[in-house]
């Protein structure tokens, strides 16, 4: 992914992860901030989202996007008081 899509991505992610509520945005760190098991989950649960962000490789972005896109979806899906399985 050249630099400019590893940009869009990684601010899209902060942006849109800002939308989500707390306990989600917790999931996401620990998905993706544990640096394959060499940082410990309090390590993680203090760092800046946009540092967890900076640290994703760029070949696990456009997933990272459809994580967050799908849980913007859920989200909604649930403030309008459907049931989301």
């Amino acid at each position: 992914m050249n630099n400019i899509l590893q940009e869009y991505s990684r601010n899209y992610l902060l942006e849109n992860l800002a939308k989500l509520p707390d306990s989600w945005q917790r999931l996401f760190k620990l998905m993706y901030g544990t640096d394959n098991g060499k940082r410990s989950v309090e390590e993680v649960e203090i760092m800046d989202m946009s540092d967890v962000i900076a640290e994703i490789p760029s070949e696990k972005l456009d997933w990272a996007m459809t994580q967050v896109d799908n849980s913007l979806k859920k989200q909604k899906l649930t403030d309008k008081g459907e049931v989301v399985k």
